[in-house]
């Protein structure tokens, strides 16, 4: 597969052909200072690329086909994973994953993902990540299934959103995301939710409700995608950069309004760039997730469902009226 180079990654891919070029040289002509100089102009470029990403930038990351997906996560945090399938009703969806596998010292997790192709047959067989209410049914069989073994649920989350065919409307889209939602609100077993790449609408939310929401630092996670937002407000595709800023959709800026509870650090220039490390990374932090919450006790639905109670609500010290923010209109009641 060819290497992908995002549009704002291009000044930093030429002087990088340039030191391969002067690298060649190098073997008949000494240039040992040329490349020295030229390799900490290339490394200050990356810094200040990587660090100053805007919000567009990351969606751009989010996406990129190199970037490592669920099925490349599981299968570098377990040795024995066994992938099951199937919704028991009408039939097994590829865009969702799952199936046990042992996470060290954690032992037999449940993990249930999102999964995209790498070329476009993967993606025509994957329904390009989209899943249909099977997937979702899916999904909850195997996390009903590890609440009756009594094992911890890790969810990766990594979708342009739910797929929207008339032939999934009419087995249920809508049904199934929100049977997930419900369900995943009482589960009585630790759910750890991480956001990889792409979280995109109730696709993304129909298998993240959990004690935890972790978010690695260039995946997104919005109601709408930027396109889509710039398509509905301004009649156009050609305002997505704007509609990111609007929508507040990196990790920083959820992280701020609680959202999220974490966010999982990538190496520069994004998860792809070193995977083997993102993969530790994640693995570290997984681990040390689950022990927290195994270690708590009693009292993990209560938590839950106060965590996701608090999201949306403000309080108004000047009149003491708490308010909630449904679909975009302001609610209040009276404290």
């Amino acid at each position: 597969m060819a290497k992908t180079v995002l549009d704002f990654e291009k000044p930093l891919e030429d002087l990088e052909k340039k030191y391969e070029e002067m690298v060649e040289l190098s073997k008949t002509v000494e240039l040992s200072k040329e490349l020295a100089a030229l390799r900490e102009q290339i490394e200050s470029l990356r810094s200040e690329i990587y660090r100053n990403l805007t919000r567009w930038q990351r969606v751009q990351l989010a996406r990129h086909p190199e970037r490592p997906y669920s099925l490349d996560y599981i299968q570098a945090l377990t040795s024995d994973f066994i992938e099951l399938h199937g919704d028991r009703s009408v039939r097994d969806d590829p865009a969702i994953v799952g199936g046990f596998g042992t996470l060290d010292q954690i032992g037999a997790v449940m993990w249930i993902g999102h999964q995209k192709g790498r070329d476009t047959k993967q993606n025509v067989y994957r329904n390009f990540g989209m899943p249909n209410p099977e997937g979702y049914r899916k999904a909850l069989r195997l996390m009903k299934l590890a609440e009756k073994f009594r094992k911890p649920v890790v969810t990766l989350l990594d979708t342009p959103g739910a797929y929207p065919g008339l032939e999934a409307e009419e087995r249920g889209q809508a049904e199934a995301i929100a049977r997930n939602l419900f369900e995943m609100a009482k589960l009585e077993v630790p759910i750890v939710v991480l956001i990889i790449g792409e979280g995109a609408s109730g696709g993304a939310l129909g298998i993240g409700v959990g004690d935890r929401i972790l978010m690695l630092e260039n995946a997104w996670y919005s109601v709408i995608s930027p396109e889509s937002c710039s398509s509905i407000l301004w009649r156009s595709w050609n305002f997505k950069e704007q509609a990111a800023e609007a929508l507040k959709l990196t990790a920083p800026d959820l992280l701020t309004h609680g959202i999220i509870d974490r966010i999982v650090p990538e190496p520069l220039g994004g998860a792809h760039r070193e995977p083997q490390e993102m993969f530790a990374r994640v693995k570290e932090v997984l681990v040390e997730e689950l022990e927290a919450l195994q270690s708590l006790g009693e009292g993990a639905l209560e938590r839950r469902t106060e965590k996701f109670s608090r999201m949306g609500m403000w309080n108004d010290p000047s009149n003491s009226v708490s308010k909630v923010s449904i679909n975009g209109h302001s609610m209040a009641e009276a404290q």
